[in-house]
């Protein structure tokens, strides 16, 4: 399924320009990670709920959710840093407001 978050949305939240491209592949391969990421903790897939083609519009939070996490793998490559931790600041209350709850 096609990402939510174009290739050129996380290059600018990263401050790079678009003629920057030898980082393309790592940049992408974040934005996928964290879409699948975001879907494995709202308990579906984002393309199969929301869909701009026919008026249900993905929510710009869930964007924001995929932003915000592949920004923080790519600025912190490494498993474990000084500033690691589960999830970035704000990703698990978007995640948590738009999440299927069931039990």
């Amino acid at each position: 399924m096609e990402p939510i978050v174009s290739l050129q949305e996380l290059k600018d939240q990263l401050s790079l320009t678009s003629d920057q491209q030898d980082d393309d592949p790592l940049i992408a391969g974040k934005i996928d990670a964290a879409q699948d990421h975001v879907e494995r903790l709202l308990g579906y897939r984002i393309r199969v709920r929301y869909d701009d083609e026919i008026l249900r519009p993905v929510p710009p939070a869930l964007k924001e959710a995929v932003l915000q996490l592949a920004t923080w793998w790519f600025e912190n490559r490494e498993a474990a840093t000084d500033m690691s931790r589960e999830l970035p600041f704000g990703v698990r209350e978007i995640v948590n407001e738009y999440r299927d709850w069931t039990f």
